[in-house]
C-alpha cells in the first residue's frame, strides 16, 4: 500500500483509462500531462486512430493541443484492446456511458462490459476507479462483487476500488477537472486513500468520503439543479398567464439573500440533467416525488415552445402547416457543439409533425434532427415566417433585428426560447414577439418589461 502511494505521488503509476469520450479523454490527457504514462482504450477505431495521431476527436477548448503534446512526448497513446494495456497498469479508470433506457431505468450494460474486461485481467495491487455516473448502491452491490468474482481477488486485500464521479461540463472540461473539488469514495479506507492520492496529482482539491455517499452526492448535485430549473420553468408559465415578465420577477426575487432561482428556457438538455435525477430515484417509491415532477416539467418545455409557435402564427393569420420556421441552435447549451438530449430535437420533430418547413442553423453543432440544415444563419432566416431561438449561443444574442426583418417574410415572428432578443425593440420594428416567461409582449395584462 505504501509503495503504491509513493508511486502515485511521484507519477510513476501507469494508468489505463477505459472510454475516451467527453469525460475519458480529458481525464487521460490531464493525467498524461501530469507525468503519468497513460493508455486510453476505446472500442471506436476512429477515436483510437485520431488520438494516436495527436488529434482530439472531441471539440473541447485546449484539448487538441494537450493531446498532441502528450502523444508526442510518449506519455499518451490509445488502444482498441484492454488486455495488453492492463498488464502494465497500476490503476484503471473506467469512464463509459451509463444512460437510461426508454423506461427511464439505468442501463449499466456499457459499464458491465468494461468491468468484465477489467476483471478478467485484474492483477494484485491494481487500483480500479469508476468515474462513470452510477445509481446508488452500484459500487458495493454490483461493481465490487463482479470484479471479485471475475478476478478471484478481494478488495482492500488484493486490489483497490473507488468511485470518483466527474464534475465537468463541455466547453470548460479541462479547467473544471483541475479546479472543481473532486469527490473520491472508496469501498474501504485503503481504496479511498490510494484513489485520493491519484487524483491529487491533477486536481487542486480532493474530498475523501466513501463510495455510497459519493454515489448519492453526485446525483444530488444534478437533481438539485434540475429541480431549480423546473421551478424557474413553472414560474415562467405562471408569469405568462398573468402577463408579467419572469426575468424581472426572478431578478427581484434573487435580491433576497437566501433566494437563487435559475433561469427558465426552451428545455433542459445534455447527458447529465436529463438522466441523473432518474438514476437517483429509480428505486425510490414515494407518492409525491418532487424530482420526478421536476423532470416532467422540464421535459414539457419543448412542447410549450411548439405551442407558442402555433399560437404566434395563428395570431398573424398563418397556419403551421406550410409555414417556414427557422430554428436557431441545435446544441443542448450555449457555445458548445454537443447535441446530446438537446431540446431542439423535440421542438423540431414537433414542428415537422405539424407540417412546418423547418430549417435549422447552429454555428457549432452539425446536427439538425431531421430539419433542413442551413449552412448560414441568413440561409435559415430567408423568407422564414417564424424564428425560434432554442440555444443561447453568444452569436444569437447579437442578432441584427433590422437585418432579420429584411430577411424574413411578411408579419415576421420571433419565439424566444432563451430570451436573448430585446422584446421591446423587436415589437417596435414590427415583429410579433413571444418569449418564454412572457408570452406575447403585446398581450401583457400586468407589470412592465425592462427595455
Amino acid at each position: 500500500m505504501e509503495r503504491l502511494v509513493r508511486l502515485t505521488r511521484d507519477g510513476y503509476l501507469s494508468l489505463v483509462v477505459v472510454g475516451l469520450g467527453y469525460v475519458g479523454l480529458p481525464t487521460a490527457t490531464l493525467f498524461a500531462d501530469a507525468g503519468f504514462n497513460v493508455v486510453g482504450v476505446d472500442i471506436k477505431p476512429e477515436i483510437v486512430n485520431a488520438v494516436n495521431k495527436g488529434v482530439s476527436p472531441i471539440n473541447e477548448p485546449g484539448l487538441n493541443e494537450l493531446v498532441l503534446r502528450n502523444v508526442r512526448a510518449g506519455r499518451l497513446r490509445a488502444a482498441a484492446e484492454l488486455g495488453e494495456a492492463l498488464r502494465e497498469a497500476g490503476a484503471v479508470l473506467v469512464s463509459v456511458q451509463t444512460p437510461v433506457d426508454e423506461g427511464r431505468r439505468p442501463d449499466l450494460s456499457f459499464l458491465e462490459r468494461a468491468l468484465r474486461d477489467v476483471g478478467v485481467g485484474l492483477r494484485r495491487g491494481v487500483l480500479v476507479v469508476v468515474c462513470s455516473t452510477v445509481p446508488p448502491g452500484t459500487m458495493l452491490g454490483f461493481v465490487k462483487p463482479l470484479l471479485e468474482s471475475l478476478s478471484g481477488l478481494r478488495v482492500e486485500d488484493d486490489f483497490f476500488l473507488a468511485y470518483a464521479p466527474e464534475r465537468i461540463a463541455p466547453g470548460r472540461a479541462l479547467k473544471e477537472f483541475v479546479e472543481n473539488p473532486r469527490l473520491v469514495g472508496g469501498v474501504g479506507p485503503k481504496s479511498t486513500r490510494l484513489a485520493a492520492e491519484l487524483f491529487r496529482a491533477v486536481c487542486r482539491e480532493v474530498i475523501e468520503t466513501n463510495a455510497p455517499v459519493a454515489e448519492v452526492a453526485k446525483l444530488a448535485e444534478n437533481a438539485f439543479r434540475d429541480v431549480n430549473i423546473a421551478f424557474a420553468n413553472l414560474l415562467a408559465l405562471i408569469c405568462e398567464q398573468y402577463g408579467v415578465d419572469v426575468w424581472e420577477v426572478i431578478r427581484l426575487a434573487n435580491t433576497h439573500p437566501r433566494v437563487s432561482i435559475h433561469t427558465p428556457g426552451a428545455g433542459v438538455g445534455g447527458p447529465c440533467l436529463t438522466k441523473d435525477p432518474y438514476l437517483l430515484i429509480h428505486k425510490f417509491e414515494f407518492k409525491h416525488n418532487l424530482i420526478k415532477v421536476a423532470r416532467e416539467v422540464n421535459d414539457y418545455m419543448p412542447e410549450h415552445v411548439v405551442k407558442l409557435v402555433t399560437q404566434a402564427l395563428k395570431k398573424v393569420g398563418k397556419e403551421v402547416r406550410g409555414s417556414k420556421v427557422a430554428v436557431l441552435g441545435t446544441a443542448y447549451k450555449a457555445d458548445v457543439d454537443d447535441p446530446r438530449e438537446s431540446p431542439a430535437k423535440p421542438i423540431i420533430e414537433g414542428l415537422i409533425k405539424l407540417g412546418a418547413r423547418v430549417a435549422a442553423y447552429d454555428p457549432y453543432c452539425k446536427e439538425s434532427f431531421g430539419a433542413e440544415r442551413a449552412e448560414t444563419m441568413r440561409e435559415a432566416l430567408r423568407r422564414a415566417d417564424c424564428v425560434v431561438v432554442v440555444t443561447g449561443h453568444t452569436v444569437f444574442k447579437k442578432l441584427d433585428l433590422q437585418e432579420l426583418k429584411e430577411l424574413m417574410g411578411d408579419n415576421p415572428i420571433i419565439v424566444d426560447g432563451r430570451r436573448v432578443v430585446n422584446a421591446s425593440k423587436a415589437e417596435k420594428l414590427g415583429f410579433t414577439y413571444y418569449g418564454i416567461g412572457l408570452g406575447r409582449l403585446g398581450e401583457r395584462k400586468l407589470g412592465y418589461l425592462r427595455s
